[in-house]
């Protein structure tokens, strides 16, 4: 069994409530169909009735066990747009501005996860990533302890002996361009997290930098050692090293020559870069030269589940990424 159809079977068994507040958009309304038929997840449509039947019919998608509710009529509405004055009127959010914010479906399905009437939200194949993490940030906000969200992917190599039989975890890859040491270790700890949810392996977690235990010296290097230490304070379960060189964290030989003692060095499964160039260029490399399959990005960090697609993503992209949110909440 793969590890995209082993994540949908696992998602079955929750019976998760997951709002797609791009109700209305051609290829979300067809996965929503499979996801249903499937029974990945209960999902909610936001949009008018008419305009999800119209495409629903144009598609042959059985809109059968899909809940589907306009914003602006919804019987909540009122105790939405009450609910976010209060958690926004501090920031000068009139009553009436959050009744015109609730019309909105990214600001309405962030309501209806933060109130528990959605378990997780899934958007971005109409809405760039800002629009889509605005409101969720606003609404739902980090989890406790967490400054800030990452992105990480799953990386599905083939034929490759490193990871967990080519299957590893990259991050931060799609969020935050210099984090701090402190950011960096909320990575690795929620790295490990995603690890564990997603994939079903125990995380060991490599802090990656160009030089392995002090083998150079630059400011950095001294990042990633910082970081590292706060990671082992804060998460003292989490098996982590650092800082390592990509291949003292692959490679058994290399770990032990560069790394000797190391509970994780050269069987890593969890790559952390220093930041977002070296992460985005890094899952991009394997994904194209070693013809990788890259899952994600998975949103990390939310006190409740929120992910983003990308606008060119397909039906699989949205169905995939529904069942990954399953497993996150």
């Amino acid at each position: 069994m793969n590890l995209i159809q082993s994540i949908k079977d696992k998602a079955k068994g929750k019976k998760a409530t997951i709002v797609l507040p791009e109700g209305t958009e051609e290829r979300t309304i067809q996965a929503a169909g499979i996801i249903a038929k499937e029974n990945i997840a209960k999902v909610i449509l936001l949009g008018t009735k008419d305009e999800v039947e119209a495409v629903a019919q144009k598609f042959a998608v059985d809109l059968s066990g899909l809940q589907i509710i306009n914003p602006t009529e919804a019987e909540k509405f009122e105790e939405y747009a009450q609910d976010l004055y209060e958690l926004r009127k501090h920031k000068g959010l009139t009553l009436d501005d959050a009744r015109q914010l609730t019309k909105y479906p990214l600001y309405f399905g962030s309501l209806m996860v933060n109130k528990g009437d959605a378990d997780g939200m899934v958007a971005g194949a109409q809405n760039t990533t800002g629009d889509v993490l605005r409101p969720a940030l606003q609404i739902i906000k980090t989890e406790k302890g967490i400054s800030s969200v990452s992105g990480a992917f799953i990386m599905i190599v083939p034929d490759c002996k490193f990871g967990e039989n080519g299957i590893m975890i990259f991050a931060d890859c799609a969020v935050n361009p210099n984090p701090t040491a402190e950011q960096l270790a909320e990575i690795a700890y929620l790295s490990g997290k995603t690890a564990k949810a997603l994939v079903g392996f125990e995380p060991k977690v490599g802090m990656l930098s160009f030089s392995t235990k002090g083998s150079a010296k630059h400011e950095l290097v001294d990042k990633v050692v910082k970081a590292t230490q706060i990671a082992r304070e804060k998460y003292p379960d989490l098996a982590i090293d650092g800082e390592l060189q990509a291949d003292a964290a692959l490679v058994p030989e290399v770990g032990s020559s560069k790394a000797p003692g190391s509970e994780v060095a050269g069987n890593v499964n969890v790559l952390v870069f220093p930041d977002l160039q070296a992460g985005n260029i890094g899952y991009k490399l394997v994904q194209r030269l070693a013809k990788a399959e890259a899952v994600g990005p998975v949103l990390q960090g939310m006190n409740k589940p929120v992910n983003d697609l990308s606008r060119g993503c397909s039906i699989d992209d949205i169905v995939n990424t529904v069942a990954m949110t399953v497993l996150q909440c």
